[in-house]
């Protein structure tokens, strides 16, 4: 039973770094372990060596494992694409656009495809962190679950509660989620963890020991809030301003914003602070306004027009960088010849600062590249639908694809402060943030800085996890659950 499964009472209870933790405590401790989630609804994605979507929480896990991401790791991807439809992922490429009734019944016909690839990961690896999503006791979906109790099942592993006490209410999150469970669930559960605890542990041990009398099931850890720089996962998060430095960067927060990850290498510069806007009026000092990815970008256009950035824009002085969509947006028309996006031969007026056009149609380029941009090295991924032409001035120029040699010119360029790329990632390159910063600090007379490794920095953050969660949480018995024995 190589296998233990990390299950939430609800969405952002910290299910996703609870097993990163675990990944890297069990490869600090000698053994080889991989992360796994079945099913992923997330709008921040990961592009494999082999040009494979893949959710970006099981890709943290994966470096906190010391492995190489694989698409096998997270099989199914759901993206949003509006309120009632997802573009459904199987195994890296995009299979179709599904409401949720339509996604309700295909679920069925990927259990066998789940367990196989699960049974593969288990026979090549010591231990295989599962992570769940959301909670296991959304009684409307528990027919045919594939990813929190019938991904348990498959994998016949012991399963771990995590529960949120920050928010509150954390007694009646647990006992809710148990009771709404039946008998043969319950006993999967072997242990609960709560999580985010400020305070004195002394005066919550009344209510542990009334919670495991009632429950039958041992509370083995109580976790403090962790103030850790790593990803987090977006079904819940609340797009916090980063940071109280010089240098003042905003991101639109888009409606149907994608890949917000792109920009969290910016935590780790000192004199950056980032602040995700809705609006111009809530810009009051800024030196780089960065238009992020969409997963609809026509709508999110229309949008970002009527919520006055486009009037912004025309009087802004600063470094504007659009990024996927957002460099779409920037250009002067993006027509949909499909319906992939919106209704067939629709087409939306760009922000015309630069001169290309682009055509959505139906598929989508998902590729890891590397390249050079402002002089630097740069590497990242692009997971776009549409084709843009007519720029005039080419930003990055690609070297490597898919691991391959490659020659071919990505983004535009213009007046020295107009950027746009559809490298996802690419702030994550030390010495091209560094460059981009450095120019904004010029700008301002302060001094330049040099930019931190982002790899060396997520590193010593998912190290302070692991150290943290191992200090309160009983591993001894996590490892007995699992049959290996570890001081």
């Amino acid at each position: 039973m190589p296998g233990i499964m990390m299950q939430g009472t609800a969405s952002s209870v910290g299910k996703s770094l609870m097993a990163a933790a675990l990944c890297r405590i069990f490869s600090n401790d000698g053994y080889s372990v991989c992360p796994f989630k079945s099913q992923n609804m997330s709008l921040n994605s990961y592009v494999t060596m082999e040009g494979l979507e893949m959710g970006r929480a099981q890709v943290l896990q994966a470096q906190a494992a010391r492995v190489e991401p694989s698409v096998y790791m997270n099989p199914i991807l759901l993206k949003p694409t509006s309120d009632q439809k997802s573009q459904v992922i199987i195994k890296g490429r995009p299979y179709m656009n599904m409401d949720a009734a339509e996604y309700f019944a295909y679920k069925p016909k990927l259990k066998g495809m789940i367990s196989k690839i699960y049974h593969e990961i288990e026979g090549k690896f010591d231990l295989v962190v599962i992570e769940g999503a959301g909670s296991p006791a959304e009684i409307n979906l528990k027919a045919d679950d594939i990813v929190n109790m019938g991904m348990a099942e498959i994998a016949d592993s012991p399963v771990l509660l995590v529960a949120d006490i920050d928010r509150g209410g954390v007694f009646a999150s647990i006992y809710g989620t148990v009771m709404l469970l039946d008998e043969n669930e319950r006993k999967r559960i072997k242990g609960i963890i709560i999580n985010k605890f400020r305070g004195d542990k002394d005066i919550l041990q009344t209510g542990v020991d009334d919670m495991e009398r009632l429950v039958n099931i041992p509370i083995i850890g109580i976790v403090p809030y962790m103030d850790v720089k790593l990803d987090e996962e977006d079904g819940a998060v609340d797009f916090k301003s980063i940071g109280e430095g010089e240098v003042h960067v905003c991101v639109v927060k888009l409606p149907r914003i994608s890949n917000f990850t792109d920009f969290d290498a910016f935590k780790f510069d000192d004199d950056v602070s980032l602040k995700f806007v809705s609006s111009p009026d809530e810009i009051d000092n800024c030196d780089m306004l960065i238009i992020p990815g969409s997963k609809n970008t026509i709508e999110d256009l229309r949008w970002l027009k009527r919520a006055g950035f486009e009037e912004y824009v025309k009087s802004f002085k600063g470094i504007l960088f659009g990024v996927c969509g957002g460099y779409q947006m920037m250009g002067k028309e993006i027509s949909d010849s499909t319906g992939w996006e919106v209704d067939k031969g629709d087409k939306e007026a760009g922000l015309g600062i630069f001169d290309t056009v682009t055509l959505l149609e139906a598929g989508k380029v998902t590729s890891n590249v590397e390249g050079e941009a402002l002089g630097c090295s740069v590497r990242g991924y692009e997971i776009h639908s549409g084709k843009t032409s007519g720029n005039r001035r080419p930003f990055v120029n690609i070297k490597r694809r898919e691991g391959k040699d490659a020659d071919y010119c990505d983004g535009d360029m213009k007046e020295g402060r107009f950027y746009g790329t559809y490298v996802h990632g690419i702030f994550d390159s030390s010495k091209f943030r560094e460059s981009v910063l450095n120019l904004i600090r010029s700008h301002k007379n302060i001094a330049k800085r040099q930019g931190a490794d982002l790899w060396e920095k997520r590193e010593e953050e998912i190290e302070k996890l692991a150290s943290i969660v191992r200090e309160n949480i009983d591993m001894k018995y996590i490892y007995s659950l699992m049959r290996k024995d570890h001081d």
